[in-house]
């Protein structure tokens, strides 16, 4: 039985983001009809679409009459989940905003997937994920040459939003398995925000500096070969830095990373410069360094490694002959997802008929995530093993960081290791210790998740692979990430971020011509981590039915796959994707970013009537407003409409623009996020104090629940901080305590 077979969802999103997490839903057999208006999806032309609609069925309806309405709530009142992503005050005039819908249907999981916000100015403009970089500080974020905001070809926060989007929506059915009953869920754009890029301080730390396109530092950035070709050094620890100089015959020391970085650097470049890309790529992973060219997404999609990993399928369109994408993105071995089918067309709609619902139960569980039935043993480190238990924690998990006495990786004192593993209790256990392992499996037996993000092969090493795991309990789910799956010739390999960044052709996308770009936010690290909490999801919605847990397995390969699916979707005429270029402010005159005499601000037109409503705010001539539309980004057109803002203050050039119906939104740096009041008043971020380290500023949830409140239980803990209450907790005897205490196996490091 697959996790979601007899699921009913009624998707009314339209574009993206609510459609993927829909698709998400459907690729483990959710049965999704698309409800779409009769001029269809806006984005019905994107060749994304057709990835983003498969397994669905399309049903033309126009709920903006009466009779329209009348026929949703009648699917509604048959459906377990309904999708909606229209701006504030929409539904509620249409009388099916999430409230409504709740009171109506107990059992319904409503839920709602804005842009942007959910009140305040912005939260109506019009969805476009510039504007969505621009208000979030996710354009001024990216690393860049100029003191300016930079246009994201790759719209990875709505990515984030589409996942985040699929989570809450197995998390709502999940704890509806519990209680009997649904709620309204919301995951806005700014959600999608928070899983991607984490906004986020803690004391002390200065504004985050402006990062160079390549990379800043000599250890971890792009360099460019003899033939001029680019490559991405990924030496983040010591020890693989090590390695690497020595096979490069270079004498620099870890420290001088730190002391020396523009001499380490200047050294690591020239030293490239002396061989071709590809001598260098075989050269330096023969001595097991990680490194990765700079590919495109062709190259990337055809490759040897995405075909070993069973992660491409084909169909045959009626329109545009073969058509291949990504396909599930996330592995479980009981319940495998699958795609089936393109998008099919349904005249009437479904026939469901009317059947029970699940009976409240006597503990309704309110005021909690709706994971608060879930523990969960977290191995995971550095981002996206530790993100990921993050994500769970907020949605109510109880999750337990397990540490060895050297600590996560990653461990600090800074704002990323204090966001990524907040909500999580700590304790300190040594798995190379035959103690420690055999603690490990009878915490295993109390327990419903174990997440790691080792490379592969290790867990088997250490012995808390899956099948170890399910000799011990059989309802346990194990999930575990690592770089380039379970399967093919990269399996073992270590990997990070930035490397699939490379070489699936995110940073060739985003450097146009122009040298490649590292994307600042770790797309596919962030990315893995929300996957890995839905397969989780989904892996525990059907152990419900099934009684059984099973293995979860996900990869940064497989995410560099699905953050581009409108991107990588392949057929023969298909449209170019947009590219980007040096310091890219945009890919059009009509949409891009322009300076102001006091700041930058983001604008985008998409119609004829936007276009002239344009002309006639700025007093600027831009003659056919059609051809206005195709202008290039750097032409006579823009210059004109850049001299119209350059003398204008930004915060009146973008009233003028809003009031006259044109999208248009500040780009804000880090010093106005904090002060923003839509930014406050729709909660992305949040100030908490840690008992030790002080204010701390991150995100606040990754999706919000009317009924079991998504958040934070526990501040980041210490190493090992909680390691004697968790034994008795789990109630191991005080006097094997002690001896796992004596024997090193367990450890506790008080705050």
């Amino acid at each position: 039985m697959s996790a979601f077979r007899d699921l009913r969802i009624l998707d009314f999103s339209q574009g993206m983001a609510g459609p993927m997490a829909c698709m998400l839903m459907s690729d483990f057999e959710a049965e999704v009809v698309k409800v779409e208006p009769p001029q269809g999806d806006r984005l019905k032309a994107h060749p994304g679409y057709v990835a983003w609609n498969r397994n669905k069925s399309i049903l033309t309806l126009d709920i903006e009459t009466a009779a329209g309405r009348t026929r949703a709530h009648e699917l509604i009142a048959q459906a377990d989940v309904a999708v909606f992503d229209h701006a504030p005050g929409v539904l509620e005039r249409l009388e099916l905003d999430p409230a409504q819908l709740s009171a109506a249907h107990p059992g319904l999981v409503s839920v709602w997937m804005p842009p942007y916000g959910v009140r305040g100015r912005w939260s109506g403009l019009d969805p476009h994920h510039s504007l969505l970089t621009a208000l979030s500080g996710d354009a001024f974020r990216q690393g860049a040459c100029g003191d300016q905001p930079v246009h994201l070809v790759l719209p990875l926060l709505w990515y984030g939003q589409a996942v985040a989007g699929a989570a809450a929506i197995g998390a709502g059915l999940f704890e509806r398995s519990q209680s009997g009953l649904g709620q309204a869920v919301t995951v806005s754009g700014l959600h999608g925000v928070a899983v991607m890029s984490l906004l986020m301080r803690a004391p002390g730390e200065p504004p985050q500096p402006r990062t160079y396109p390549q990379g800043s530092i000599p250890n971890y950035r792009l360099y460019q070969c003899a033939d001029g070709n680019w490559l991405f050094l990924g030496t983040l620890f010591e020890g693989f830095f090590e390695t690497a100089v020595q096979a490069m015959g270079l004498n620099i020391a870890w420290k001088d990373l730190e002391t020396s970085p523009d001499w380490s650097h200047e050294a690591i470049a020239e030293a490239f410069r002396t061989r071709s890309c590809q001598s260098w790529i075989e050269h330096l992973k023969a001595a097991g360094v990680p490194c990765a060219p700079v590919e495109t997404r062709k190259t990337w999609f055809a490759s040897t490694a995405v075909a070993q990993s069973g992660l491409k399928v084909s169909f045959d369109h009626p329109e545009r002959g073969e058509v291949s994408f990504p396909g599930a993105p996330v592995k479980l071995s009981q319940t495998p997802g699958s795609v089936r089918a393109l998008a099919t067309t349904s005249v009437t709609g479904p026939s469901w008929p009317a059947r029970e619902r699940p009976k409240a139960c006597g503990d309704l569980r309110d005021g909690s995530g709706p994971l608060q039935a879930v523990r969960v043993l977290d191995l995971g480190a550095v981002v996206a093993g530790a993100h990921a238990g993050g994500i769970l924690a907020n949605l109510g998990a109880d999750v337990i960081k397990i540490e060895p006495t050297s600590g996560d990786p990653f461990r600090s004192d800074g704002a990323l290791f204090l966001a990524y593993n907040r909500g999580k209790r700590g304790l300190g256990l040594n798995l190379k210790h035959p103690k420690g392992v055999a603690l490990f499996h009878d915490l295993v037996r109390q327990a419903d998740v174990v997440l790691d993000n080792f490379r592969h092969g290790v867990r088997r090493r250490l012995g808390i692979d899956y099948a170890s795991l399910t000799s011990i309990n059989p309802r346990i789910i194990s999930c575990s990430i690592n770089a380039y799956g379970d399967t093919g010739d990269r399996a073992a390999l270590p990997g990070f971020d930035p490397l699939l960044q490379a070489e699936s052709g995110m940073m060739a996308a985003q450097g146009g011509s122009d040298e490649p770009i590292y994307y600042t936010v770790p797309v596919n690290d962030a990315g893995t981590a929300a996957m890995a909490a839905f397969g989780v999801i989904t892996a525990l919605n059907a152990r419900e039915h099934t009684g059984e847990g099973q293995e979860v397995l996900s990869s940064l390969m497989a995410q560099s796959l699905v953050f581009q699916l409108g991107e990588l979707v392949t057929y023969d005429g298909r449209p170019p994707s947009a590219i980007g270029g040096r310091d890219c402010i945009g890919v059009r005159a009509l949409e891009r970013f322009y300076a102001c005499a006091d700041g930058w601000l983001a604008l985008v037109c998409e119609t004829a009537a936007q276009a002239s409503a344009l002309s006639q705010a700025l007093g600027v001539g831009i003659g056919d407003p059609d051809e206005a539309l195709a202008a290039p980004c750097h032409g006579v057109l823009s210059i004109s409409i850049a001299e119209a803002f350059a003398d204008l203050s930004r915060d009146w050039a973008v009233d003028a623009l809003y009031s006259a119906g044109v999208a248009a939104a500040p780009a804000r740096g880090w010093s106005e996020l904090c002060d923003a009041e839509d930014l406050r008043g729709n909660g992305p971020m949040q100030s908490w104090r840690h008992p030790r380290v002080g204010e701390v500023i991150s995100s606040r949830t990754y999706a919000d629940f009317s009924r079991t409140p998504a958040g934070f239980g526990h501040v980041t803990p210490d190493l090992g901080q909680h390691t004697r209450a968790l034994l008795n907790e789990f109630g191991v005897p005080p006097d094997r305590i002690a001896d796992l205490f004596a024997a090193g196996a367990v450890f506790e490091q008080p705050s």
